[in-house]
């Protein structure tokens, strides 16, 4: 899978592609990556990319023409193009699960007050929200969108490792523990130390309820429905 990154900072996102998981699947071939420096494409001699919103306010929103050439210079009109925003579809299991589809993604880096509107209306494919509050770095919101993505690749990560995780079938993870056995005086639960694998399977199943209930009522509740709904089907 690909991803085109368009960003005025480019130095966070050269560091993430360059660490641990991601440099291992950069170099297995799993992942490609190309970071295009909006301000390359600015016309003025200070490589102005931001301007006043019409209709007054505060911030600085980034200018539609150097952002449209930098999308035009990687064909974004022909490639799925992602823009995370605080005003997009909230990130989810299924909508990343549906990006995954896609062999090349394009990402735009917001910045200040957002990007032209016309950008989006021209370019955009999907707007995303990594959740319900605003980040100074659009380089944050379009690497985590990123490192949820490419988790999902084959060779990346254990498959088995990816049915066990938080949201995968509407629960959150069970609790781990590793060596020592105690720390603190907190012992690692015994079953854990039991050896007997079904009895170890309940346990964490039955953690994984109790925390989604007591942590994500919301979440709690429509696993509940669910549940209930294929058992009345039986």
């Amino acid at each position: 899978m690909k991803f085109t990154l368009l960003t005025l900072f480019p130095e966070p996102i050269e560091a993430y592609f360059a660490s641990s998981i991601m440099a291992r699947a950069v170099q297995k071939g799993l992942v490609d990556y190309r970071c295009v420096n909006i301000r390359d494409f600015a016309a003025d001699a200070h490589r102005t990319c931001d301007d006043a919103p019409y209709g007054g306010g505060a911030g600085m929103v980034l200018k539609a023409e150097p952002l449209a050439a930098a999308l035009d210079s990687v064909a974004a009109d022909s490639r799925h193009t992602v823009y995370p925003t605080p005003s997009g579809s909230p990130l989810s299991t299924a909508l990343i699960e549906r990006l995954c589809g896609h062999n090349e993604l394009v990402l735009i880096c917001g910045r200040y007050e957002g990007i032209d509107q016309r950008i989006i209306d021209l370019y955009v494919d999907d707007e995303v929200s990594i959740g319900d509050y605003v980040l100074s770095s659009g380089e944050l919101a379009a690497l985590v969108i990123v490192d949820a993505l490419y988790r999902h690749l084959d060779g990346v990560i254990t498959r088995e490792s990816l049915e066990e995780e938080s949201f995968q079938d509407g629960l959150l993870e069970y609790p781990h523990y590793t060596r020592p056995e105690v720390f603190r005086c907190r012992e690692v639960p015994p079953i854990l130390l039991s050896g007997h694998h079904e009895r170890i399977r309940e346990w964490r199943m039955q953690q994984r309820i109790e925390k989604t209930r007591r942590v994500r009522p919301d979440l709690y509740e429509a696993w509940q429905s669910r549940t209930a709904g294929d058992e009345h089907k039986e």
